[in-house]
């Protein structure tokens, strides 16, 4: 046993745990942790700008990697309330990221102390576990358990909150006899994947719905493999994108009321049986129950089990990692592939690869001002297969989400259920500092980029490297898009007339970013013509390689564009022109079949 203050006890757990990096903003009532974090210098620090930004970069580097766990740092009072969007949009989408925040001493507590706020209740509800510590020599078996709890089952964020006496209390720790808690992970049972495997095979027309829970498993070959030894299309869902490979003749396309392609919703509907393995059902995955549901059977496997029925009671239920399950389904479909009893789907397999063949939106528009379905088109081309797009929400990341390709898991880096504006620079930081070798590319329209903009500094300062493409149609697009059903245009445009701007065609965009991103100390450059898109993408990757800051590509779009999307998954708005690759056209694909 050895004497130490109770936050060196925290760091030591936290390097036992793994912890390499980690993201924050020093205070006052932090300081004890900064102290130790100095001494042993153990831990990277990367300083936000913003505490919702250090919130983001933590989860961006969980997202990177399996076995990541990112920590974000604050002190007492609006640090913690700053972070709740980060801890909130970790938990919604099931990703493990540590909170540490500051507080006043015991004594000050509930006696409206300056900056003294109840984060522990305030944070309750987006965590898995919220505590204010209040024994130091809980400290270590606190940190302790938060590992335990945010890997176990469902992942996702915890809080932890230091009354600053707490930090300085001397405690006595054994570090060296210090072990990890087991993880737990429910398993499926060789019988339930049995029944799930039979209800399978007495399908048509099946599906398999692939979750983000199967990227957190790390289980995304596992999918693959079985996708394979059954014959079975894959439909993932916008956080399991990169699953299975764009171009794999068994993905289907994504289905969805926004985030999806004709072909998977087409596919979907057309189908018989859902296995669902890793996913909550989302609504903008699935629109109303009621036409998601009609007509099909379906098996949902989830690593909660509160998750079994919550939006729509199925068939059957298993409560699984999804790594685990898939491991089972693997070996029994291997089993009954020997033994000549697995069915074969080459037909319906092949109607769907059809769809996807057949069916497209348009995006090789010339004209100019841009037209953001060009820009993901461009990007297509020339960005490597190992390109790691992150971004949030918006028509930028519904447009991305509808045209650009995905090939591995974990390359589709996106908040998901809760998208808060500003989330894509902070989360593209915190991406790179997991690897800063990989090629990642941040998207952005132009209000979530002004949202927290000023993180790019942390980029330069850091030697961060990434592209970031930011889309500019100087509006709320999403906002503007969906006020047309109250027949309005109303505090949706970001426009205005720059007189610090000498280019009289962009100064009624509003804001130079060109002039703020080089004042934050990264490389900016722009594009006005499509045919130069390409062209500036590549010169920004070799920017960004040559300077090691974030490079800024920014995209002058026409103001005013519909994306297509719908309130039913049968029932999208298309607005543009539809790329119907069959000779006669939507008729043929009608006439096909390929539309039931």
């Amino acid at each position: 046993m050895a004497t130490m203050k109770a936050v060196m006890a925290a760091v030591l757990v936290m390097e036992k745990e793994g912890i390499t990096n980690a993201f924050g903003v020093p205070g006052a009532a932090i300081n004890p942790l900064y102290a130790a974090l100095r001494e042993r210098q153990s831990i990277t620090h990367i300083l936000a700008r913003h505490v919702e930004g250090a919130s983001h970069m933590a989860e961006g580097f969980t997202r990177a990697k399996a076995g990541n766990i990112g920590v974000c740092i604050g002190t007492s009072g609006p640090a913690g309330t700053d972070m709740i969007t980060g801890l909130y949009s970790a938990s919604a989408d099931s990703i493990p990221i540590l909170c540490i925040t500051g507080q006043a001493p015991r004594s000050r507590l509930y006696k409206e102390d300056f900056q003294a706020v109840d984060i522990e209740s305030i944070a309750k509800p987006v965590t898995k576990w919220s505590v204010t510590v209040r024994e130091p020599a809980q400290v270590p078996q606190t940190f302790q358990q938060a590992f335990h709890l945010m890997r176990s089952g469902r992942p996702g964020p915890v809080l932890i909150d230091l009354p600053f006496d707490v930090q300085m209390a001397d405690i006595e720790f054994d570090i060296d006899t210090y072990e990890p808690l087991p993880v737990y992970k429910p398993s499926a049972s060789r019988k339930q994947i049995e029944k799930a495997l039979d209800m399978l095979d007495a399908a048509d027309k099946p599906l398999i719905v692939a979750g983000g829970g199967i990227i957190n498993a790390d289980a995304s070959d596992l999918l693959v493999e079985f996708a394979e030894l059954v014959g079975v299309p894959v439909i993932p869902t916008l956080m399991g994108w990169g699953s299975i490979p764009d171009d794999h003749p068994l993905m289907a396309g994504m289905c969805g009321l926004q985030t999806s392609h004709r072909y998977g919703n087409a596919t979907l509907l057309a189908s018989d049986f859902v296995l669902g393995i890793g996913n909550r059902w989302a609504n903008r995955h699935t629109g109303s129950t009621e036409t998601y549901t009609q007509g099909r059977r379906f098996v949902h496997v989830d690593i909660e089990p509160t998750q079994i029925g919550r939006v729509f009671m199925p068939d059957f239920g298993i409560v699984s990692d999804a790594k685990s399950a898939l491991e089972l389904f693997v070996q029994i479909a291997r089993e009954r592939k020997a033994a000549g009893r697995l069915k074969g789907f080459e037909d319906w397999a092949h109607r769907c690869a059809e769809r996807k063949r057949l069916m497209h939106r348009k995006s090789h528009y010339t004209q100019t001002p841009i037209k953001p379905m060009r820009v993901y088109e461009e990007m297509n081309k020339v960005l490597g297969r190992d390109t790691i797009y992150v971004t949030t929400i918006g028509l930028s990341q519904i447009a991305g989400a509808q045209f650009l390709h995905v090939y591995g898991p974990r390359q589709w880096i996106n908040c998901g259920q809760a998208g808060p504006l500003g989330w894509t620079i902070p989360a593209a930081l915190g991406v790179v500092a997991a690897d800063p070798t990989q090629n990642v590319v941040g998207l952005s329209g132009d209000y979530d980029f002004q949202f927290m903009i000023e993180e790019l500094a942390v980029g330069a300062q850091f030697r961060l490297p990434y592209v970031q493409v930011l889309v500019n149609n100087s509006y709320l697009g999403l906002i503007r898009q969906s006020q047309r059903g109250f027949d309005m245009d109303y505090c949706v445009q970001l426009a205005f007339e720059n007189q610090n701007v000498s280019d009289p065609g962009l100064s009624a965009y509003g804001v130079d970013h060109q002039a703020v991103v080089q004042g934050l100390g990264c490389k900016s450059l722009r594009v006005t013509d499509p045919e130069k898109i390409g062209s500036t993408l590549i010169e920004a990757q070799a920017m960004a390689r040559k300077y090691s800051v974030p490079v800024v590509v920014e995209v002058i779009l026409e103001k005013v564009t519909n994306i297509a999307m719908g309130a039913e998954i049968d029932r999208i708005n298309e607005f543009e022109d539809i790329e119907c690759r069959h000779p006669e056209g939507s008729k043929g694909l009608e006439m096909a079949g390929l539309l039931e």
